[in-house]
């Protein structure tokens, strides 16, 4: 009989002994109650699994009871007394219905309408639950709740290169710091998957004329759950500040995360798997796509491959239209969680408006966007807020920036000290691995014990021509490791090299280098103090820290359309005032921050404070009287404390 086979398949009747009887009126009832105006609005989750229709679409009148003046789009009611009617009454009703063959069904078994009863139950468990797959499991999660993924998303989780995301600390040193951030790659993933998948289901439920397919669904999930797949150790500290000292060259985690993605399918043979769900080729480009929208500006044509029909698919894990995407809304609440801060933000609003629309997009040419209602706007700029908050107060904490500074210092020294097997049995350095994923799969933030445990004799030696020990090399690299070890040790210790002094704000772009900026606050303090002619560049350090709402200078709002309450299929901008006057004016800011040595005297970090707050007037990135040398030079400007 249609359907039967598919519910067997999706083990929703896994009753032992159940018969072939209940299945056909199952089959039968799911007819009625789909399509008689019973079920709800996500009705979709009955049968996601599967691409099964309704043989039978009518509404029967039988069982249909309407109050006087009920407007036709309530939803209709099964009469209360069906469950009382006798074998013979219940067959004649059904008949009198159109469902000749369930009335067959039951004058044969002699079945009553205490039977109908038990249907009744069983369809509300199926317009409630999505059908399970086998292999489908359960995760508890402290943010989420319960979380039920895709059999092939347990397939990648269970894995040892996504298993690695347990031991990276998602919020990096800040655990150093945050007692509480003690979290990991590993949960924000499924986190980002979940909400993936609840994001795109939501959408596919109120448009079915988008075809939103469940291998569409199945792709944008394994997106969200890949997406930090090749984050290296302490996360963003490897990528933006180990690598691009080292390599002099910028890399971004998402180049690994596609890459470890084609090593794990292949070194774990999941080509099976991924099949078994007819996930081809293109939908393995698609999932790419995902994680790296900047793919398609490789392309002759710049269009994504995977999707190219549904570009609205691409706003959900990484959205680079405006920024309002899965990953943020899992780790602004995850993040403020476990950090401790308050999180005025609930996704589950943009859930439950998202809408997709037809709206011009950056190249005027009108294309389907994810959209939202207008009374959402206030709610989303509090979103971005979060954002901000959670640069300022946590990412970007002075304390954390300080010993941000100190790992990557130690992980440089220690770059030719420690290596990880790769491909064919060849040692990589930690630089070297981004370009070997079997080696940069070995990679954690256990990295740190490996050098504060290595001792001497287990340091990689080079060879000299003639196949002897290069001992100038390996004097060098027991030097480093040295060095190395005490940076690590003086991190466990509190004792902290660098030390926040002061910070200067612009809301312009700084388009010098940080080290330029050290040079210059050198000479500035040169050429005012003759005492520190003698001055070491070492004992400063500035960094450059970029704060806004993800688009730098620009409103990430502009580029984000709503719709009204009264016309859902209009797309329309809502400008900033027309939302609330105290909303910001300006959307970046840029500090300059200035840190001293412990061993700086406190004139020296006074002069430095003075000769930054000069170079950042004389580069008009400050108005003359927003500091006054006289505020700087009494100390008021100079920071005494540090957490």
């Amino acid at each position: 009989m249609q359907g039967s086979g598919i519910l067997q398949r999706n083990s929703v009747d896994t009753e032992p002994g159940r018969s072939t009887l209940y299945l056909s009126l199952k089959i039968h009832l799911i007819d009625f109650f789909l399509f008689s105006g019973n079920a709800p609005s996500d009705s979709y989750n009955t049968l996601s699994q599967s691409n099964w229709k309704p043989r039978n679409p009518r509404r029967p009148k039988w069982v249909i009871q309407k109050s006087d003046g009920e407007s036709s789009h309530k939803k209709a009611r099964l009469n209360e007394d069906y469950s009382k009617w006798d074998a013979e009454t219940l067959t004649k009703s059904l008949q009198r219905g159109g469902l000749g063959d369930v009335a067959k069904l039951f004058r044969e078994n002699n079945l009553a309408g205490d039977t109908l009863k038990q249907i009744e139950e069983f369809i509300e468990t199926v317009k409630t639950r999505r059908l399970p797959l086998k292999g489908q499991k359960v995760f508890n999660d402290p943010i989420h709740g319960l979380i039920e993924l895709h059999p092939l998303c347990v397939k990648i989780i269970d894995t040892p290169e996504f298993q690695r995301l347990r031991f990276l600390k998602q919020l990096g040193t800040a655990y150093f710091v945050y007692p509480g951030a003690a979290h990991n790659r590993f949960e924000h993933s499924l986190g980002v998957c979940h909400l993936a998948g609840r994001l795109v289901r939501a959408i596919k439920s109120r448009q079915p004329d988008l075809s939103i397919t469940d291998k569409d669904v199945l792709c944008v999930e394994i997106a969200g759950l890949c997406h930090d797949l090749g984050h290296g150790p302490f996360s963003h500290l490897f990528d933006r500040e180990f690598i691009p000292k080292v390599l002099k060259e910028t890399w971004e985690h998402e180049q690994a995360s596609i890459a470890l993605l084609d090593y794990m399918i292949k070194k774990r043979n999941l080509d099976p798997e991924f099949e078994k769900y007819d996930i081809t080729k293109t939908d393995i480009t698609f999932i790419k796509e995902q994680i790296r929208p900047e793919l398609k500006e490789k392309y002759d044509d710049g269009k994504f491959k995977g999707r190219p029909d549904k570009p609205f698919l691409y706003e959900i894990v990484a959205n680079k239209r405006n920024g309002i995407d899965v990953d943020k809304w899992d780790y602004f609440a995850r993040d403020c969680y476990m950090l401790g801060i308050q999180n005025n933000f609930d996704h589950n609003r943009c859930i439950h408006f998202a809408r997709v629309l037809d709206a011009k997009g950056d190249s005027d040419k009108m294309e389907k966007q994810i959209c939202t209602r207008e009374k959402e706007a206030g709610h989303l700029y509090d979103m971005f807020y979060t954002r901000y908050m959670l640069y300022r107060r946590a990412y970007k904490h002075k304390t954390v920036s300080s010993i941000d500074f100190m790992v990557t210092e130690a992980l440089i020294e220690a770059n030719d000290c420690i290596t990880f097997t790769g491909k064919n049995g060849e040692e990589k350095k930690m630089s070297e691995a981004i370009g070997d994923m079997e080696a940069y799969s070995k990679m954690t933030d256990q990295v740190i014990f490996m050098i504060l445990n290595m001792n001497d004799d287990n340091l990689p030696k080079s060879r000299s021509p003639d196949g002897t020990v290069d001992m100038v090399d390996l004097s060098e690299k027991k030097k480093k490791l040295a060095k190395s070890k005490e940076i690590l040790n003086n991190v466990m210790s509190r004792n902290f090299t660098y030390k926040y002094t002061m910070h200067e704000v612009s809301e312009r772009d700084i388009k010098e280098k940080e080290e330029d900026i050290e040079m210059a606050v050198k000479e500035e303090i040169e050429k005012k103090n003759p005492d520190h002619q003698k001055f070491d560049a070492t004992g400063i350090k500035v960094q450059i820290v970029k704060l806004d709402y993800g688009q730098k200078e620009k409103n990430p709002m502009n580029k984000l359309m709503f719709y009204s309450k009264t016309d859902h299929d209009t797309a329309v901008q809502i400008k900033k005032e027309k939302v609330s006057s105290f909303l910001p004016k300006v959307f970046q800011e840029r500090q300059i921050r200035l840190y001293c040595k412990g061993d700086v005297s406190d004139d020296l970090k006074k002069a430095a404070g003075v000769a930054l707050n000069q170079w950042c007037k004389d580069k008009g990135y400050i108005s003359t009287e927003q500091r006054s040398d006289d505020k700087i030079k009494s100390g008021t400007l100079l920071g005494k404390r540090t957490i």
